[in-house]
C-alpha cells in the first residue's frame, strides 16, 4: 500500500506540472483570442514587427538560397537523367511554394522569431513591468501579447513570401544559368503542378507557424522565473517547443494540399 501510494505521489508531481503548463498556455490563449475585441496597439505592433524583421530577415537570406540550390540542383539532376529537364520549372515551384517557404519560416520563426518574443517579455517579467502594468490596470495581454503576436503572423507571412521568390529565382539562375536547362520550358512548366490551392495553403501556413510561435513565446516570456538563468532556459524551451509544434503543424498542412492541391 505504502508502495502504490508513494508510486502514485510521483506520478502525481511528475504529470502534475505538464498539465498546469497546458492549462496556463490554454487560458492565455483564450485571454489573447478574447483581446482582439479590444482597441489594438498598432504603435506596438509596427515597432514590433520591424524589430521581428531586422532579427530574421539576415538568417532567412542565409538559409534560403543554399537550400535552393542543393534542392533545385539534385531536383534538376534526376529530371536529366530520366529526360524530362523541361518540366524543371514546375518542380522548382512545387518544391518553393509547398515545402522550401515553410520549411525556412518554421525554422527561422522559431528560431529568431519567438525566441526574441520570449527573451523580451522574460527580462520584463523579472524587472517586474508586467506587475506594474497590472497595478495601473493595463491588460498585459492586451498591452503587449496581441501587437506581438500580430506582428509573428505578419512577419511569417513575409518571409514565407520571400523564400519563395528566391526559390523561384534562384533556381532559374542557377538552372538557366549552370545546369544548361531551357529558360522557355521553365517558365512554361512553372503552374503545372502548383496553383492558386498551393498558394493559399503556403500562406495558411504562414499565418499558423507566426500564430503558434508568437504565443509559444509570449507565454514562456510571462511565466519565467529565477532570474536571468530562467529567462536562458525560458528561450531554450520555446525554441524546442516551436521547431516541435511548427513542424507538426507542417505536415498536417502538407497533408491536406496533397488531397486538395492543383496537381491532385
Amino acid at each position: 500500500m505504502t508502495t502504490a501510494t508513494g508510486v502514485g505521489g510521483y506520478l502525481r508531481k511528475r504529470i502534475r506540472g505538464p498539465l498546469q503548463a497546458m492549462g496556463g498556455f490554454f487560458k492565455m490563449c483564450m485571454l489573447t483570442f478574447r483581446a482582439l475585441a479590444r482597441p489594438f496597439q498598432w504603435k506596438e505592433f509596427v515597432q514590433y514587427s520591424w524589430f521581428l524583421m531586422s532579427v530574421a530577415l539576415l538568417p532567412t537570406f542565409a538559409m534560403s538560397i543554399p537550400l535552393t540550390v542543393l534542392i533545385i540542383f539534385i531536383f534538376n539532376l534526376l529530371l536529366q537523367e530520366f529526360g524530362a529537364a523541361d518540366v524543371s520549372g514546375a518542380g522548382a515551384a512545387l518544391a518553393s511554394v509547398t515545402q522550401l517557404g515553410p520549411l525556412v519560416t518554421v525554422l527561422v520563426v522559431a528560431g529568431a522569431g519567438s525566441t526574441a518574443i520570449c527573451a523580451d517579455l522574460g527580462a520584463r517579467t523579472i524587472r517586474e513591468e508586467i506587475d506594474a502594468l497590472e497595478v495601473l490596470g493595463i491588460d498585459p495581454i492586451q498591452r503587449l501579447v496581441v501587437p506581438r503576436v500580430a506582428a509573428a503572423m505578419f512577419v511569417a507571412v513575409l518571409l514565407n513570401g520571400a523564400v519563395i521568390m528566391i526559390g523561384l529565382v534562384g533556381s532559374f539562375i542557377f538552372g538557366v544559368g549552370l545546369q544548361n536547362l531551357s529558360a522557355g520550358a521553365y517558365l512554361q512548366t512553372l503552374t503545372l503542378l502548383t496553383g492558386l490551392p498551393e498558394v493559399i495553403i503556403s500562406i495558411v501556413k504562414a499565418l499558423a507557424f507566426g500564430l503558434i510561435a508568437g504565443l509559444v513565446g509570449c507565454y514562456r516570456g510571462l511565466t519565467v522565473g529565477g532570474g536571468a538563468k530562467g529567462v536562458g532556459i525560458a528561450v531554450n524551451e520555446t525554441l524546442v517547443l516551436c521547431v516541435v509544434a511548427l513542424f507538426a503543424v507542417n505536415v498536417i498542412f502538407t497533408t491536406i494540399g496533397v488531397r486538395f492541391g492543383t496537381g491532385r
